[in-house]
C-alpha cells in the first residue's frame, strides 16, 4: 500500500531563501496525521506544494501515488483543502454553499445533494437556514470543512483550521475531524500543541523548514518521556529507597523533602511491575505511585529549543 504522502528530500526556496530544506516525510494512508511547527516554519509552503500549486526547488513529493509536478487535475479530484483563512459568500445558505462547491468538482446534483445533507448533519449545521454572513467563526471553520469534503476526497488538507477559534469552537472542529479517523487520510498543520495531541495518530515537527522528528504519538512519547517515578511508603522509606538503588534498571535514586522518594530508571515496564512487589516484600504500604508522562509540548520544546508557539 502506497503512503497517501511521501516526500523526498523536498526543498523550496524563495528569492534564495530556503523555506523547505531536504524534507523526508511519510504520512500513511488513513490517519489523522499531525504536522507541527511555530508560525513561519513552513508548513503552508507544504501545503501549497502538496496540492500543486507551486514547485519543488528539488527532490519530489507524492500524493495518493503520484508525483504532484506531473499528476494535474487528476490528483485534485481526490484532494480536499481548507485554508488558514478560508473565504464565504456571504448571502449564501450553507446547504448552497455546498451545492456551488459540488458544482466546481463537476458532481452529478443527486450525489451532491445527499453528501450535502451528510456533511451538513457532520458539521452540526443541518437544518441552520441562516445566510453564512450570520455565522461564528466556528460555524464557518466547520462549514469549510464539509466543504472540503463534498468531493469525498482521499486526502484531506486543513491548514491552522483552529488557530482563530474560541474553545467552544476549537472543540467542535476537533470533534469534526476527530470523527474522519479511518474514513479519510487527514493531514492537520497547526502550531497548537494541544490540538495535535487530542485528534493526531501520528506527527511531524516542523522547524526553520526541516523535520526535526517523526512518529506515531505513542512512540514520541516512549522515545522522550521522562523516565522518572514518585514513590511515598507508609514506612521504611530509607530502606526501601537503598533496596531500589540496588536494582539494575535504576539509574538514580533521589529522597523527597516531603519523605517522597523519586527513582530513574532505564526500564519503566520492569520498574512498574517490580517495584510494588519489592515494597510489599519490605511489609510497607505504598501510598503513592506517579509514573512521568510526557506530553507534546515536552518533545516540542525539546526538540525546537525554544518557546511554545
Amino acid at each position: 500500500m502506497n503512503p497517501a504522502v511521501l516526500a523526498v528530500a523536498l526543498t523550496k526556496s524563495y528569492r534564495g531563501v530556503r523555506v523547505l530544506d531536504a524534507v523526508d516525510l511519510t504520512v500513511e494512508e488513513g490517519s489523522i496525521f499531525g504536522f507541527l511547527g511555530p508560525n513561519g516554519a513552513g508548513k503552508t509552503t507544504m501545503l501549497r506544494l502538496m496540492t500543486g500549486l507551486t514547485r519543488p526547488s528539488g527532490g519530489r513529493i507524492e500524493v495518493l501515488g503520484h508525483d504532484v509536478a506531473g499528476a494535474g487535475n487528476a490528483i485534485r479530484a481526490n484532494i480536499g483543502f481548507l485554508p488558514d483563512v478560508p473565504e464565504f459568500y456571504a448571502w449564501m445558505t450553507a446547504a448552497e454553499y455546498l451545492t456551488f462547491a459540488g458544482d466546481l468538482f463537476g458532481l452529478e446534483r443527486r450525489v451532491v445533494t445527499q453528501r450535502s445533507g451528510m456533511l451538513l448533519e457532520l458539521a452540526g449545521l443541518s437544518g441552520v437556514t441562516t445566510k453564512i454572513g450570520g455565522y461564528s467563526r466556528g460555524m464557518k471553520q466547520r462549514l469549510g470543512v464539509a466543504q472540503a469534503l463534498i468531493n469525498a476526497p482521499k486526502l484531506l488538507l486543513l491548514d491552522e483550521p483552529t488557530s482563530a477559534l474560541d474553545p467552544i469552537g476549537r472543540k467542535d472542529v476537533l470533534d469534526m475531524i476527530e470523527s474522519l479517523r479511518g474514513r479519510t487520510t487527514v493531514f492537520f498543520s497547526t502550531h497548537i500543541l494541544g490540538d495535535v495531541e487530542r485528534v493526531c495518530d501520528s506527527v511531524a515537527i516542523l522547524d526553520h523548514g526541516r523535520v526535526l522528528t517523526q512518529a506515531p504519538m505513542s512512540e514520541l512519547r516512549t522515545r522522550y518521556g521522562r523516565r522518572t517515578i514518585l514513590l511515598e511508603v507508609t514506612d521504611g522509606a530509607e530502606e526501601i529507597a537503598a533496596l531500589i538503588a540496588e536494582r539494575e534498571w535504576v539509574s538514580a535514586v533521589i529522597r523527597k523533602a516531603d519523605g517522597a522518594i523519586e527513582v530513574t530508571v532505564t526500564d519503566m515496564s520492569r520498574a512498574r511491575q517490580e517495584l510494588p512487589a519489592l515494597i510489599v516484600a519490605q511489609h510497607a504500604g505504598l501510598v503513592r505511585f506517579e509514573a512521568g508522562e510526557v506530553d507534546l509540548e515536552d518533545v516540542f520544546v525539546e526538540l525546537v529549543g525554544g518557546v511554545q508557539p
